[in-house]
């Protein structure tokens, strides 16, 4: 590995730091080196605040360095105004001479203006260090801004002979297939993701409230179906504990302050209008939860990125099919007695 491959990994383990806290803007790193050494290193942590070059720079206690030194930045440096200063003024305002990005941001006001204005001043620019892992750092925002649409993740548990639901239930209660560290771990990708979205039916089976209860960190936005407005104002989906946007063809509804209604037409196009809608609201990654017929719609859809398999030790012998797909298994994981596959769709 070379020494700028050493850097940029460093800026990617930084910018995870900031993952489920700084939509809509990508997670960012950055370090600072003199003389083999890093002097400053920083992270993007929340939208509005500081972007990870001005964190690294800050981080420099003998500012007389960066005339001598590189800096090394997971994603091109910034050229416009926004909440905050251009970055790229920022490194030639402090006459930083070498720039090593790992790859350049996709988002319309920068997509290669950044390193344009560096090279313009005289900046030795490195373009496309570790650029894959940087790519993928960022797998939601680029899938938003280059497809137009969230990052989706489909998410289930299954039995060990194929079902995600018994054929009829005694009480309004979940059925658990999966273990608590497992469900656990489903509370984590609940603070990482902006947004996780269920079926009528997982509502007013389940009545869950989609929240992160178990982990610590930002609850995800509920998206729900509703074609025919079953779910009532009792529901923990429509309390006041997070937004909830709520997709029906009925036009009964008019929106609150901690429910969105949205029309939209039930049909064959469906997983394509949810993807439209949720981009409009400029929600950038989505879990799907079901159940299985909504999860369906997007596999049939050819209309998702991940997905999050949990395999129990429990039979139903019968009841609801899991989802049929075919998807490349990327990971497998032990959660004591439970299995996780994730696959990834190359399609």
């Amino acid at each position: 590995m070379t020494n700028h491959e050493i850097y940029m990994k460093r800026c990617i383990q930084l910018a995870k730091n900031g993952l489920g806290t700084t939509y809509p803007n990508p997670m960012v790193g950055s370090v600072i080196v003199h003389d083999g050494k890093i002097i400053g290193e920083g992270w993007h942590k929340k939208a509005g605040e500081a972007h990870a070059e001005v964190n690294a720079v800050y981080a420099v206690q003998d500012k007389s360095l960066l005339k001598e030194a590189t800096i090394y930045v997971s994603l091109e440096p910034c050229s416009h105004f926004g909440k905050t200063p251009p970055c790229c003024d920022l490194i030639l305002a402090n006459e930083i001479p070498n720039v090593v990005i790992g790859t350049l941001d996709p988002f319309a006001k920068v997509a290669g203006n950044g390193i344009k204005k560096l090279i313009e001043n005289g900046k030795n620019v490195t373009v496309g260090i570790l650029e894959d892992e940087c790519n993928a750092l960022n797998k939601r925002f680029f899938t938003f801004h280059q497809k137009k649409r969230p990052y989706i993740i489909l998410k289930w548990a299954e039995t060990a002979d194929g079902f995600i639901a018994p054929i009829s239930k005694e009480t309004k209660s979940p059925v658990w297939i999966s273990n608590p560290y497992s469900r656990q771990v489903v509370h984590k990708w609940r603070t990482e993701e902006q947004a996780i979205l269920v079926g009528t039916q997982t509502i007013l089976d389940d009545n869950p409230s989609l929240t992160a209860r178990t982990y610590s960190g930002t609850n995800p936005i509920r998206i729900v179906l509703d074609k025919t407005g079953k779910i009532a104002a009792h529901y923990a989906v429509k309390d006041f504990s997070n937004p909830t946007i709520i997709l029906t063809e009925s036009k009964k509804f008019t929106s609150t302050e901690n429910c969105i209604y949205e029309n939209v037409i039930f049909d064959k196009s469906l997983a394509h209008s949810i993807a439209t809608i949720l981009y409009r609201h400029d929600i950038q990654s989505v879990i799907i939860e079901g159940g299985a017929k909504t999860i369906q719609s997007f596999i049939d859809a050819h209309l998702w990125d991940e997905a999050m398999v949990f395999t129990g030790q429990i039979k139903f012998q019968d009841g609801t099919q899991a989802p049929k797909f075919n998807g490349n298994s990327i990971q497998r994981f032990d959660i004591k007695d439970d299995q996780l596959n994730i696959f990834r769709n190359y399609d």
